[in-house]
């Protein structure tokens, strides 16, 4: 596999490994993530899996759902 990096095809990671962590009741709209092989994450959206993914660091998820947790993020949904 060519080096991974942020806005990369989505499905040269492959599919498999890729789960729906938040999905629900939202009518399919929702994002898919895959833990890599040297601990990063990789977000996509679930319509469109060519499409690019998002790589973060371990820490940077970490922080992510630790503040969205605690309601850091609310701002963006009201």
């Amino acid at each position: 596999m060519d080096r991974i990096h942020n806005g990369m095809r989505a499905s040269d990671l492959g599919s498999e490994g890729w789960h729906k962590p938040w999905s629900g009741g939202n009518g399919g709209n929702c994002v898919e993530a895959m833990r890599l092989d040297d601990g990063r994450v990789a977000i996509r959206q679930s319509t469109d899996p060519d499409g690019p993914a998002l790589i973060y660091t371990r820490n940077e998820i970490m922080a992510f759902i630790e503040g969205a947790k605690a309601g850091e993020a609310d701002f963006l949904i009201s």
